[in-house]
């Protein structure tokens, strides 16, 4: 007298939402988001403020200097007695806030 397992009534009425399935779930589910949206407002900050900055790229160089302009592609970065530079957005490791000198 085996009976099949009684199924649970569906709570919409037996309609499947879309995007709603075991895999939605899984890839929704905790994590940090791929994208935050915030890096304009932080480059806007850093040209309006002038705040001196260090950008590293994916060599390991580092260039230090203000961030004078931004856009999609690239940034101009404005040093003191050398060259400014246009580095492309891409070869960014990443940039920092330089540390006032102690004293």
């Amino acid at each position: 007298m085996n009976q099949p397992p009684r199924q649970r009534p569906s709570r919409s009425g037996g309609k499947r939402r879309p995007g709603r399935g075991p895999d939605e779930a899984r890839k929704n589910a905790g994590g940090p988001p791929d994208e935050t949206f915030q890096e304009a407002a932080c480059l806007k900050r850093l040209v309006e403020e002038r705040i001196p900055i260090v950008v590293r790229l994916r060599t390991n160089e580092e260039f230090a200097g203000v961030l004078e302009y931004y856009d999609a592609n690239f940034i101009r970065l404005t040093r003191n007695q050398t060259p400014n530079l246009f580095i492309y957005k891409h070869e960014i490791k990443y940039m920092r806030e330089q540390p006032e000198p102690a004293g």
